[in-house]
């Protein structure tokens, strides 16, 4: 199959394309290479998939329209992914205009393109985040999800309103999965696993927020790739909605347009996750503890039935595990 992603140097999008290319497919990679954090990283993921001659990539923004419709348009992908994104829930309280531009105006883009080359699937990255102040435990694609805590959230939510009368006005197949606080090798500087490795590390005191309360449904990339693999093969129609369980489908009734979790529905306290990495590490650090943070939610839990329904499969790497197989690539790396 030939795929197009978005976001290819990122840390979802590298991991993604990486397997494809293993798989035997084609991948054409597009990503703006922001410096959002170090640009290094970014640089290092992009040099890896060169090595697979099935593999090209440009570097240009979303928000340059006529650079994606090139690079589109010379793919002539069956399948695009679309993958980047302005990511962090707190820099969206600092720099919110970035998030307009590229999570809104860069997704239209991509839609518009995807619409414009009749592609037979697009796929979406949302985020839990989008459940936003929802109660309801475990998190379902079916609940309410229209009360946002971040701008983050809320571009993403608006990105999905946008897919789905974009997939209901041409009749493109469209999915969009939502991920829960993915994490291993490769990962970004700016989440919580790189930046506690670093700090115990240097012997240096880590902020721990939410009093260490908060629980989070970990999920580990290579779980999180499985899930989008497997779901790319199954663009939404009326031919598999799901019966069973009844009440799970979120296939919307007036376009091919469905929502899926990828989360393993086992969410683990913030503490079990700093106790297993200081084990793993061999090493511990002194706890600051802080307060929940602006736009933070206590507890994300993801309900995997859709997930499993559509394509047998669920989250299954144990924290111990996936944290592991992180330090080994921090170690070797850094």
């Amino acid at each position: 199959m030939r795929y197009f992603i978005t976001g290819t140097a990122g840390f979802i999008g590298f991991h993604l394309a990486r397997r494809l290319l293993e798989d035997g497919h084609s991948v054409v990679g597009f990503d703006g290479m922001t410096p959002y954090y170090d640009v290094r990283l970014k640089e290092a993921r992009q040099a890896a998939l060169t090595q697979f001659p099935a593999f090209s990539g440009h570097i240009a923004i979303l928000e340059e329209r006529r650079n994606l419709d090139d690079a589109v348009d010379a793919a002539a992908p069956e399948v695009i992914v679309h993958l980047a994104a302005q990511a962090g829930v707190r820099y969206s309280l600092e720099n919110p205009d970035a998030y307009i531009q590229s999570n809104l105006v860069g997704s239209w883009h991509v839609l518009e393109a995807a619409r414009r080359i009749g592609c037979r699937h697009l796929l979406l990255a949302s985020t839990s985040s989008v459940y936003g102040a929802n109660e309801t435990i475990p998190f379902r694609e079916t609940d309410r999800a229209d009360e946002p805590l971040t701008i983050y959230a809320a571009t993403k939510k608006g990105m999905e309103a946008m897919a789905h009368s974009h997939s209901h006005l041409y009749k493109l197949p469209t999915t969009v999965f939502r991920f829960f606080t993915v994490y291993g090798p490769w990962g970004r500087p700016d989440m919580a696993l790189f930046k506690f490795t670093k700090g115990i590390l240097d012997g240096r005191e880590i902020d721990i927020y939410g009093q260490g309360q908060m629980s989070r449904d970990f999920t580990y990339i290579d779980d999180l790739v499985e899930g989008i693999v497997r779901l790319s093969a199954i663009a939404p129609s009326e031919d598999n909605r799901v019966r069973e369980p009844i009440g799970v489908d979120t296939l919307s009734k007036v376009a091919p347009y469905r929502v899926v979790n990828i989360g393993g529905g086992q969410p683990q306290q913030l503490m079990n996750f700093v106790d297993t990495l200081e084990e793993t590490l061999g090493q511990t650090a002194p706890h600051k503890m802080l307060p929940m943070q602006k736009g933070d939610v206590p507890l994300t839990y993801a309900a995997p039935d859709l997930l499993q329904a559509l394509t047998g499969f669920k989250p299954e790497v144990g924290l111990e595990e996936g944290v592991r197989h992180f330090v080994d690539w921090y170690r070797a790396n850094f």
